[in-house]
């Protein structure tokens, strides 16, 4: 086990290298590298051996209030993913299966757990913009954040996940490229300790939450 945990510390390192455009056919062959690291296990959940220092990230929730990551979030479990709302495939099913578990859970777990989407399109996702999404795609009690896209890649860039500048393909549409994992911070130690790909399911996050909201490995 630790020896694959390693290895997955070394492949997000690397995760600036690969990324995936939602949507977009020239990606379908370029997974995330959590998805490297778990076809090496049958859980969904990759356990780092070294945690993500949460980023140091302030940005405008939907609100339009400032939102720091770090205060906002400190000792509680919290799962962050960056991706954007005109996605029409990875990102609104990503939020979707976390928001099936979300409601599951007994309303004082719903109480300890953060859900934070920020954006890769801050530009095109505006809070209101990002606040009526988020009630469609996840659940009104997730946080969406926006800002300036380099303080937004920098703050990726610390978890080892990789975005790009919006582009516009051939035929006009807009393609945000970006890594499609979601990391689990502890609330215990505020440390990211656990990767998911794009991959995961409802199920995997109905299954691992309850032990995510405790700090445990999943």
């Amino acid at each position: 086990m630790r020896k694959k945990n390693a290895l997955a510390v070394a492949l997000v390192a690397t995760a600036a290298l690969t990324l995936s455009a939602c949507g977009s056919d020239k990606a379908d062959s370029s997974k995330p590298v959590t998805d490297v690291s778990a076809d090496m296990n049958t859980k969904a959940a990759t356990v780092l051996d070294k945690p993500f220092t949460k980023p140091n990230l302030v940005l405008t929730d939907t609100h339009g209030k400032k939102y720091d990551l770090r205060e906002q979030t400190k000792g509680k479990s919290t799962l962050i993913y960056f991706g954007y709302t005109k996605c029409p495939d990875v990102c609104p099913l990503t939020m979707s299966n976390i928001a099936i578990a979300y409601k599951k859970l007994p309303q004082a777990d719903r109480d300890k757990l953060r859900v934070v989407f920020v954006t890769t399109d801050p530009e095109r996702d505006t809070p209101e913009a990002l606040g009526k999404w988020l009630k469609g795609a996840g659940d009104p009690a997730f946080t969406g954040l926006s800002g300036d896209f380099p303080t937004i890649q920098a703050g990726a860039r610390q978890l080892g996940i990789g975005i790009d500048p919006p582009k516009k393909d051939k035929d006009g549409t807009v393609v945000s490229m970006h890594g499609a994992q979601v990391v689990a911070f502890s609330p215990k130690t505020d440390g990211g300790y656990v990767l998911y790909g794009e991959d995961t399911t409802a199920d995997d996050y109905t299954k691992d939450l309850p032990k995510l909201l405790k700090g445990e490995n999943p």
